[in-house]
């Protein structure tokens, strides 16, 4: 009895120190309204992936197209398969002779510049008419071989590129990206040739795009893991083949670079600059090479590479994307995540609507914790301000209004070899960091809306809630509007505040392990 009085004594006597340790002060966070670090730079919202161009027939893909368009405004979509069989792109008649089809490009081109997005084009994969092999990549079988006659490959470039200068006009088409093939250093995964027979397929092609126009951009190589720029920029130079941008890839786990069918276990990265050291090392090689002021352009990243990774799913997701472009800085032109949308069949038709797929949007157009990710960074306004903090950002525009974006990331996966399909894939509640203690001086004087915005644990994390309903394999439709409306991205609370003469703002606030916060100031 006397050791169970001692116990609780204790206890009590404990609680001050304990909520005093819930309550320290782990971040500072002061930015100056004043002072301008410069034009805030929007390399994260240039482009977005997609998994084939087929899919974008789709009304639902076009539906979800539309919408990622106005909360994120992607500029430039990339996807594969444009010229597979199911585009009916090429066939040849008796004589073997070209017959060329551009209808079905026709509709989902037109369609992605009505809304007002861009294509960056992906030249591949190889038409079955025009295949030097039969093996295929995927559920849709895109044909990975070289070409049995490349200057049948160079022609076929050529008027696609000038159908599309026809179509919608020399000024237009000068604003996309030509990139040819997708990952041909995964063989035979994606190309079943060597090196040096992609660099001749990329040269034909390269020949072809400028034959149209020396002024459209082309490059390549599209590789996974960041491989074959160095050799590509040789290439280029030594044979006078044309080059204006290095494109790559690359993910956030460790092992492997291809899991068609979503079988393997992956694992997220311990490292603090997984995917971020990358892009810093392609920027570094295209520096310190013949070509110094080529455009880098990652066309697909994101935490994990394979379909079948519940990361994806997670609210994790939402900080590790912010917390990686923030350390890509100003490395790359662009970071295109892969993808919108889990409109996606590579491994075929998915039978769950939540299963691990890379979209941030999934099937019945439920929005993920990384879509609002995406969807708060495109709140920043134009100008970034001085900031030493290294996961937020701080932004203002003319008007007078201004943002703070912050979140913590923390590396939450267990050390004992758990993958990310058992950690992951399951109900993780955060636990408490601490109080962040924000400043903002150097407010101009006036009313304004204040609008606070939150993802986290429960907040905007559709996945939790779709594991406390049990995991369902088919959502009914008040299911789905359940999630819908409990990841919407409205602002958790609005408020009218006045900044006095002093012009300045402090706040606290409690965070957790992978939050994400957002204060909008509107000046009215």
């Amino acid at each position: 009895m006397k050791s169970l009085l001692i116990s609780i004594l204790l206890f009590f006597i404990m609680i001050p120190a304990i909520f005093a340790q819930q309550s320290k002060v782990i971040r500072s966070i002061s930015v100056d309204y004043s002072k301008e670090k410069g034009a805030m730079n929007t390399m994260y919202k240039e482009c977005i992936g997609a998994g084939r161009a087929n899919e974008g027939l789709r009304a639902d893909w076009q539906q979800q197209l539309k919408i990622v368009k106005e909360d994120c405004d992607f500029k430039y979509i990339r996807m594969h398969g444009l010229l597979t069989d199911d585009m009916a792109v090429y066939k040849e008649d008796r004589n073997g002779n070209p017959v060329y089809n551009f209808q079905y490009i026709d509709v989902l081109y037109d369609y992605i510049l009505e809304i007002g997005m861009k294509p960056f084009v992906e030249l591949g994969f190889m038409p079955s008419a025009m295949a030097s092999g039969a093996e295929t990549i995927f559920w849709w079988r895109g044909n990975v071989t070289p070409p049995k006659d490349y200057q049948k490959w160079e022609d076929l470039i050529y008027h696609l590129v000038e159908h599309w200068t026809e179509r919608y006009g020399y000024e237009e088409v000068k604003t996309w990206y030509f990139e040819v093939w997708n990952e041909p250093n995964l063989t035979p995964g994606f190309w079943t040739g060597t090196q040096e027979e992609y660099f001749k397929l990329y040269k034909y092609a390269a020949q072809a795009v400028k034959k149209v126009n020396a002024e459209y951009k082309v490059g390549g190589p599209a590789t996974a893991g960041a491989e074959w720029e160095p050799e590509m920029i040789e290439f280029c130079e030594k044979n006078h083949v044309p080059l204006d941008f290095i494109s790559t890839h690359s993910y956030g786990v460790d092992q492997g670079f291809l899991d068609e069918f979503g079988g393997s276990g992956t694992v997220l990265s311990p490292n603090e600059y997984s995917v971020s050291q990358d892009v810093i090392q392609s920027r570094k090689e295209i520096s310190e090479s013949s070509k110094p002021n080529l455009e880098l352009h990652y066309t697909e990243w994101s935490a994990s590479y394979t379909p079948a990774d519940p990361i994806h799913d997670s609210y994790h997701e939402a900080p590790y994307i912010l917390n990686k472009l923030k350390q890509i800085g100003e490395a790359a032109n662009s970071m295109s995540y892969w993808v919108f949308t889990d409109i996606f069949e590579e491994a075929g038709p998915r039978f769950t609507p939540f299963h691990g797929g890379f979209g941030l949007m999934n099937t019945q157009g439920v929005k993920k914790s990384a879509y609002h990710a995406y969807s708060l960074m495109n709140k920043l306004s134009e100008t970034e301000l001085v900031n030493k903090d290294k996961a937020s950002w701080a932004c203002k525009n003319k008007k007078g209004d201004f943002e703070l974006l912050f979140w913590d990331f923390t590396h939450t996966l267990p050390k004992d070899s758990v993958n990310n399909q058992d950690y992951f894939n399951q109900d993780l509640p955060s636990k408490t960091k601490g109080i962040v203690d924000l400043e903002i001086s150097g407010i101009p004087e006036g009313n304004y809306q204040m609008e606070m915005y939150s993802i986290g644990y429960m907040h905007n994390d559709p996945y939790t809630l779709y594991c406390q309903l049990g995991k369902p394999s088919q959502l009914t439709k008040r299911q789905v509007e359940f999630l819908k409306n409990k990841s919407n991205g409205t602002p958790d609370k609005t408020e009218l505040i006045r900044i006095d003469s002093k012009g300045k703002f402090k706040q606290q606030i409690s965070i957790r392990e992978n939050d994400v916060f957002m204060i909008c100031f509107k000046k009215l």
